[in-house]
This record gives C-alpha cells, structure tokens and sequence, in this order.
C-alpha cells in the first residue's frame, strides 16, 4: 500500500473503505461507483449489438471484429475508465450521457461503429440504463459474494452440528434451567432456519426493464411503429450474459428477468424483497451471535489464543467474545439500511422521482456490512473450542431437570397429582439426585420403569437431539 493510499484509508469517513476495507474488498469492484459504470457501459454496449442483430436497414449488422472490440470494452473496463467517464461527467452534469459519450469516443477509427454512433442509447431513457446496471450489479453480489459468505457460515455451523451432535448441554428458558438438550442440536437450529433464509435470498429474480420513459416504448415505435419491441427488449434481458470466454460473436444478453410494467423506473419490489431475504439472514445470526456470547460467557465455549492479542488494557486474564460482538453489531447497521432501501425504493411519485437515486447508491454500504459481519462471524466460529467439562459441570448441578421427565412417567402410571408432588421437590430449590431417587424409589410404578428413572441423568435426558443434529 502507497503512502497516499494508506493516508485516504486513514482518512476514510466510512469504516468499510477504512478500517475494514480489507473485509469487503469482493465488493467494491461490484457494488462502486465502478463498479455501476461497469454496469452501464455493459448495458449500453448489450443494446446496441442486439439492434445491430435486428435487422434494420438503417443499423447493419457489425463486423465480428467490431463485436470483439465492444465486447472487450466490457471484459477490460478499468480504473482509469470510469475516471474518464467521471471527466466526462464534470461537463455533462449527468452521469449516464457521460457513459454514452465515453462509448462514441471509443469509436474513433472504427468506421462502421462511428457510422452507427447513434445507436448507442437509441430510444433508451436513463432508467433503462441504471436500473438493468442496479440489476447486474445485485446479481453479481449475490453471487460472488453474500451467498458465498453465506455457505461459509452455513457449513461451519453445520461441521460443528455434526461434531457436537451428542454433546449434553443444559437449556435455558427464561434464562433457568430447562430441559437439557445437546451442544450439536442447538447449532442444527440455527442450520436449519439459514438454510431457508439463504433460498429466499437465492430464489429472488432480479428484474429489469428497458421500455423507455414512462414505460410505453414511447419512442421505440415513432421509429419503427412495426417493430415488437417489447419481445426485443425481454430478449435483451433474459438472454444470459456471454461466458467470460464465450466468443464475441454468439448472442449477448444481460442474463435478468424481465419486468413488463413499469412507470419510468422499475418498481424496484424485487429489491425490497432481496433486501428482506438478507435482513432476514442477518436477524438469525444477531440471534446465534448473542447466544454463542452468553455460552462463552457461561464457560461452554473456550476462544482459542492468538500470540500478541489484548483483551483488555488492564485486565491481562481477558479473552473477549469480540468477534460476535463486532458481527452483532455491524449487523445491526446493515439491516438498518436494507430495511430503509426495502421500505423506501417501492415508493415513487407519480411517473418518477428522484428520491431512489441516492439511496440505490447505498445499496454496497448495506451489503457491505453484511459482509463485514459475516467475515467477524467466521473468525470468532474458528476460535470456539467446547469445553465439555464445563457443560458437564453445569448439567451435573441440575437434576431438578430430572421432574419433567419423572413426573410424566408418573402421569403414563395413572399416578395422582404427578406434576404438584414433583413441584413440592423441585421448584425453587437445590435438588439433589438422592432427593429424586427417594421419590422414585416411593413411587407405585413397575419396577423396571422405576429403575430407567434411577439411572437417569441430566446428561443424558436430551431425547433426539443427537439425532435430529445428525439430521440438519
């Protein structure tokens, strides 16, 4: 890193382009004002060759070398041409026309591209642009980054569900002690609600429209009135986007879904949706990560050491649970902007504001601290060592767990008032196992029932959820 670099890190207002940077570095090529001129330059370029292919006399088809030449405007957008598009901007005052410009000069010396040059946004509104770059900028995110993230998380938890499967654990409900259950059971809980959230994230389309102002295609048919436009534009939509290295001269598309009705922008009910599905995701993990910190707190997980690291400026025994508390709290943040972006981006007025504009802009700072969270989350997860000593230590002082499963025995033999002689034993008090084997002993059950509740334990009252961990 530059010393200029480091300075702009340092000085960053946002801590995911400062402190954080590193952890949401996937992003930024995707979800940055580069990322979106990426996007749009990709757009532009996909709807200028599909009208070279649609037979108009006035646009021949292009030349598989021109093809190639747009094409790798795409594949090799870089750095500096999203600061040439920016310089272009400075004098145009509008960000996609400058995109537009940014392409016709690109032209320069290739005779057919300059004879069409004005193809290029033909008959295409700005929203036609953004929102199918918002789109493909989502779709990338998704792909490459959130839902990785996600399986990561979604696997380790499940490798310690597995591994832990059988591993008594006492519950708390209410805080109090409750039925025990197992260490690998309650990890698969939170396997299992992932997994669902995960599909609802994975299962929504993203949509996108290209029918002009107001969404009538208005200016598509003063130019060629017999032309089906709508069936052009899907097909610019849901054709998938070329291979990295498919050849430049097989159909492009954009690889979307397309929306049929629209005002001048796309609804944007799909990202509301989007945004709900991860918000969702990150409520199951503030939820893991306050528990996994009060089962650290309890001594039922140890964190592994790292050589240099402090806990704290005074008190040298301190490990702290940072790692989910950073994940807690950054996930906070995130699902405050993406419930923001989901309530507010469905609301227009009338044809169209221009109250989304900025807010879509924000759209990487909410996936990015998803993505910072879920990176903290990881960490601390590799750090966790269980201490079963402890688990079992805490079960041992709990055989007041025992009464449920007593007296529900009692109840099977037709025993009267099961559940208040049990209460009169147990409820507020330090039970021992004698005091329940004197009970049992008591009891007018059969003899074998009376001696499967004599070798009970809290340990092992856990029903099926070792096999319902091996399940999940």
């Amino acid at each position: 890193m530059t010393a200029a670099n480091s300075f702009a890190s340092i000085s960053a207002l946002s801590p995911l382009d400062g402190r954080y940077a590193g952890r949401v570095a996937a992003l930024r090529p995707l979800m940055s004002e580069q990322g979106f001129m990426h996007r749009r330059v990709q757009v532009e370029i996909t709807w200028f060759v599909a009208l070279s292919e649609a037979g108009f006399q006035e646009f021949p088809a292009l030349s598989a070398d021109d093809r190639a030449f747009l094409l790798g405007l795409v594949r090799n957008f870089s750095a500096e041409d999203a600061e040439a598009i920016k310089a272009i901007e400075k004098t145009t005052n509008h960000d996609v026309k400058a995109v537009e410009y940014w392409i016709k000069d690109r032209f320069a010396g290739r005779p057919a591209l300059e004879a069409a040059a004005e193809f290029v946004h033909f008959a295409c509104t700005s929203e036609d642009i953004n929102n199918t770059s918002h789109a493909l900028q989502l779709k990338a995110a998704r792909e490459q980054v959130i839902l990785p993230s996600a399986d990561k998380i979604i696997a380790k938890l499940r490798s310690m569900s597995q591994a832990y499967a059988a591993v008594p654990m006492l519950s708390r409900t209410h805080g109090q002690t409750a039925s025990p259950t197992t260490v690998g059971k309650e990890i698969a809980n939170v396997v299992v609600r992932l997994m669902a959230a995960r599909a609802k994230i994975a299962g929504v389309k993203l949509l996108a429209k290209m029918n002009g102002a107001v969404g009538n295609y208005n200016a598509h048919l003063a130019a060629w009135p017999e032309f089906d436009w709508e069936a052009f534009s899907r097909r610019v939509i849901e054709t998938p986007e070329p291979a990295a290295d498919a050849p430049a001269n097989g159909r492009w598309g954009l690889g979307v879904t397309f929306q049929p009705y629209s005002i001048q922008i796309e609804p944007h009910d799909y990202m509301a949706e989007l945004f709900d599905a991860v918000a969702r995701f990150n409520t199951i993990l503030v939820d893991w990560s306050r528990d996994v910190w009060g089962y650290v707190s309890l001594g039922y997980f140890k964190q592994r050491l790292k050589a240099g690291e402090i806990g704290s400026s005074t008190m040298p025994h301190k490990v702290n649970p940072i790692d989910f508390e950073n994940a807690e709290g950054n996930l906070g943040l995130a699902n405050a902007l993406l419930r923001h972006l989901a309530e507010k981006l469905p609301v227009s007025r009338w044809q169209r504001d221009l109250t989304d504009s900025t807010v879509l802009r924000n759209m990487g700072v909410a996936l990015g601290y998803s993505q910072l969270a879920y990176s903290a989350l990881l960490v601390g997860l590799d750090k966790l060592e269980l201490n079963e000593e402890a688990l079992a230590d805490d079960l041992d002082n709990a055989w007041e767990v025992l009464a449920e499963p007593i007296q529900t025995v009692m109840r099977r033999y037709g025993v009267q008032g099961a559940y208040e002689k049990l209460k009169e034993v147990t409820r507020g008090k330090t039970v021992r196992a004698e005091d329940l084997h004197g009970l049992i002993r008591s009891l007018d059950i059969p003899l074998a029932e009376k001696e499967r509740l004599l070798a009970m334990s809290p340990a092992s009252y856990v029903g099926k959820a070792a096999e319902l961990a091996g399940r999940a």
